[in-house]
């Protein structure tokens, strides 16, 4: 086999000669150590044959397309790699149907759908975004949906919960959470039962009957058998979490499902007080989870929907999968798994609040707001607290809200306007550097 010089193979890959005399000592040409033929003849697929035959320096002669070919020709094409590997996938799977002029038209036509579907420059992006969701919402219903059961839960749908994730509110209206779960749980209705009762914050009031007792200064509680049953939870453990209200407490256990906290020393309003802290304790669950129903989704697995989100410790339940399970409360989902999960709870809670009202939104107007929400590592509104607010151009900020404020403000500190965005320009009266008003001509005289 004739090697080339290690210059030759440097300049041929279009490297400047000058460069190629300095390092051309640091290449050494180096000969496969058997001849094509040898090559071609161990036992590897034809994708791999082909490359061997390029990799001589040969053309393939065979006209059928096989998958190196087409990975080949996609590589060629200049689209991002996302979408080179779904072509792939796609091409894969109709390869026996391919001639080489149909690979080539396709390829073509990829690339000229995704030219067209670029950005042209200087687009007012923020604006036709802004349209894009506004108008269809003028549209929506302010409606709720519920999981009909035992006891509903309410979740808010429509325009209230668009308005609710742009204004990236801390407290929700209705707060609830989709737990999936691993295993048997998920197959086996009452072991996902059991789960729920785990999570289900359940106060002494909920188990029980309590009741101050003037005559003999004590606070009475009647258990439940039926509750504590449902709930998984024995009386000992009821008692264990009254003797850790406080230390000065007494507690009998008289019989018949009946527990006797003696008072000593105490008012009649001490005695009141301590009926609704006994009441309001927590014997089992999570702070903040009010309910939770489990149903059988169309996979045949079962989920928890809760009303009430306390992500972080919901993850540390054992049975619950904590690689799906998600909670409609951004900022929770920005604190527990970081900003890039929040971005991408913005856009999954917009798109699919928009798709259940049947309005059709191009995903990138959703991803654009998204961005720039997330874009500085926290959850920012869009208002005058966030987004709006921050903006250098004085005139844009006093055009959203509080004009006369922000305008004092500015003038207070001697703030200059640019007057490079939309909204500026609009006020003052001058074309918007935008579009085609980004390019200025001069006529010669």
């Amino acid at each position: 086999m004739v090697l080339k010089t290690a210059a030759e193979e440097l300049k041929k890959s279009g490297v400047d000669e000058e460069i190629v005399e300095l390092i051309k000592e640091e290449f050494i040409s180096v000969a496969l150590a058997t001849e094509i033929e040898e090559q071609l003849e161990m036992q590897v697929g034809q994708p791999y044959a082909d490359d061997i035959i390029l990799m001589f320096g040969r053309e393939v002669e065979s006209e059928e397309l096989n998958l190196g070919r087409i990975g080949r020709e996609v590589n060629k094409i200049n689209v991002p790699v996302k979408i080179k590997n779904e072509l792939r996938q796609k091409l894969r799977v109709v390869k026996t149907k391919l001639s080489k002029e149909k690979l080539d038209a396709i390829l073509a036509a990829v690339e000229q759908k995704y030219e067209e579907a670029q950005v042209e420059p200087r687009e007012a992006v923020g604006i036709v975004a802004a349209q894009s969701i506004g108008e269809p919402g003028t549209q929506m219903t302010m409606r709720t949906f519920h999981y009909a059961g035992v006891g509903a839960i309410y979740i808010t749908l429509g325009l209230p919960r668009i308005i609710e994730i742009v204004d990236a509110r801390k407290k929700l209206s209705t707060p609830t959470m989709k737990v999936k779960l691993v295993g048997e749980f998920a197959s086996e209705r009452n072991k996902a039962e059991k789960i729920a009762m785990e999570i289900e914050e359940t106060h002494i009031r909920d188990i029980a009957k309590v009741k101050a007792d003037i005559d003999d200064m004590s606070v009475w509680i009647m258990l439940n058998a039926t509750e504590l049953k449902r709930r998984y939870i024995m009386s000992e453990e009821v008692e264990q979490t009254i003797n850790d209200i406080g230390t000065a407490l007494l507690v009998d256990v008289v019989g018949g499902g009946k527990l006797r906290i003696h008072v000593k020393d105490k008012s009649y309003h001490d005695l009141l007080r301590l009926e609704a802290k006994v009441s309001n304790t927590l014997v089992k669950g999570i702070e903040g989870i009010k309910r939770a129903l489990v149903r059988r989704d169309p996979s045949g697995e079962y989920v928890l929907y809760t009303e009430g989100s306390a992500l972080k410790k919901v993850l540390k339940v054992d049975g619950v999968d904590s690689r799906r399970t998600t909670t409609n409360n951004i900022n929770e989902i920005s604190d527990v798994l970081g900003i890039e999960a929040a971005r991408n709870a913005i856009i999954e809670e917009m798109a699919s609040t928009l798709d259940e009202q049947g309005l059709d939104v191009d995903p990138r107007h959703i991803t654009l707001i998204a961005d720039t929400m997330t874009m500085d590592g926290e959850v920012k509104q869009i208002g005058r607290h966030g987004i709006a607010g921050e903006k250098a151009s004085v005139l844009s900020r006093a055009a959203f809200e509080v004009t006369v404020d922000n305008l004092l403000e500015a003038a207070m500190h001697g703030e200059t306007d640019a007057l490079k965005g939309v909204t500026e320009n609009v006020i003052v009266g001058q074309p918007i550097k935008l579009g085609t008003g980004a390019i200025e001509l001069m006529a010669r005289k």
